[in-house]
């Protein structure tokens, strides 16, 4: 009997036998773009390619996020205490510098970036986020002292918020029960957070020489991320996830890992567990030593399994090792092979991954996005989907 695109993804989860394996995009830039950033739509667009899909809850896209565009989630809001000021001014050989400041209660936070011509912000610098992180003249945290003033930005979600995400929900069952896809939301953050407010390399540093000051600070945030969590998980979702892409051995030393990462998110998927949800985690690199940890964490699923992009990818390995407990969700590189790549080597790559990933525990994707909208990308997404069928 056929299943919906649902139950097909539940079965995936708890490596029950499927109809067929399913193939659902983690991330699919290029078709979303093409439906003006409307989650549903796209959800829609997915199902009529013949693809599974998810509804993933808050839809806000980038544009609405201008404090977080690479958080996806509830908004963050800041203490109404809270003020800012942002500036630009000359620098050195001619490059521009745009200034933040932010005055609290608890004293002023200050970073400041270097401008590029691919700067996407304007004049405005995000709170968190991808972009400041390599440009960054100073990050915003550095010293123990300034979390007194981060406290007034990790504030629980307000009011308004939840009332709305509560609106949002209601929409969103309505919607996958008409179209029987997966519900999920989040997202969830810890590491990633932690980067975007000290910069990789400054916290890669301080987890070394000032180890009770980054224990504080991801504390913080696995307090705040709580609070958050404790909200979508109330819609109820499917799935929720974890973004955790800076917290592979590219990032984190396994033995900092194991003594402040592995602690708090196992408290985050029990949390998930208490409420019914699945917990997904996306890290889609360095994962090879951290195998043993997702086991103990206790997540559902590890999103993002990059055979060429991931360093310490070892597909066989994390079969082997997790693939009766924690669900697998990739198997082919989205930048490389779909975007870039051949047909045979299209079809070379679904191949080995349904053969090494699957076929219970296992969901089909490109790793970690579909963002070029071209002929070539179109027509190995038709070829990738071909090979798919035939292995069922």
């Amino acid at each position: 009997m056929e299943l919906t695109s649902r139950e097909r993804m539940l079965r995936a989860l708890n490596h029950q036998e499927p109809d067929h394996i399913p193939c659902c995009f983690m991330s699919f830039t290029a078709l979303r773009k093409r439906h003006d950033e409307n989650m549903y739509e796209l959800s829609k667009a997915e199902r009529a390619m013949g693809l599974d899909s998810m509804l993933f809850i808050p839809v806000a896209p980038r544009p609405e996020r201008p404090e977080h565009p690479d958080l996806r989630g509830l908004p963050v809001r800041f203490h109404p205490q809270v003020e800012t000021k942002e500036w630009r001014e000359k620098a050195s050989g001619g490059r521009e510098v745009l200034h933040k400041e932010y005055a609290t209660p608890g004293g002023n936070l200050t970073t400041g970036v270097r401008l590029s011509e691919d700067w996407p912000y304007g004049d405005h610098i995000p709170f968190v986020g991808d972009y400041q992180v390599p440009r960054a003249l100073k990050p915003l945290i550095t010293e123990p002292e300034e979390l007194d003033a981060l406290q007034y930005f990790l504030i629980p979600p307000q009011e308004g918020d939840v009332a709305q995400f509560k609106r949002e929900a209601r929409t969103a069952h309505a919607f996958v029960e008409e179209h029987g896809v997966l519900l999920a939301g989040g997202w969830g953050v810890g590491l990633d957070m932690a980067n975007w407010l000290c910069g990789i390399e400054n916290l890669t540093m301080l987890a070394m020489d000032q180890p009770g000051f980054v224990a504080d600070l991801l504390e913080m945030i696995h307090v705040w991320n709580k609070q958050r969590m404790e909200v979508v998980l109330s819609a109820p979702v499917d799935l929720y996830i974890r973004r955790a892409w800076y917290e592979g051995c590219d990032f984190v030393m396994p033995q900092f890992y194991r003594d402040e990462v592995l602690p708090r998110l196992r408290a985050e998927v029990d949390l998930a567990h208490k409420h019914g949800a699945k917990f997904g985690y996306i890290c889609s690199s360095g994962t090879k030593p951290m195998l043993d940890f997702y086991l103990q964490a206790g997540i559902d699923v590890l999103i993002g399994v990059d055979p060429i992009q991931g360093t310490h990818t070892d597909m066989p390995l994390m079969k082997e090792k997790l693939g009766h407990r924690v669900c697998l969700w990739g198997g082919v590189s989205g930048a490389v092979t779909v975007e870039m790549g051949t047909e045979e080597g299209v079809r070379s790559a679904v191949r080995h991954a349904i053969e090494v990933l699957g076929p219970t525990g296992f969901v089909l994707s490109p790793v970690d996005n579909i963002t070029v909208d071209e002929p070539r990308t179109w027509h190995n997404i038709d070829i990738l989907m071909d090979e798919w069928r035939k292995c069922w």
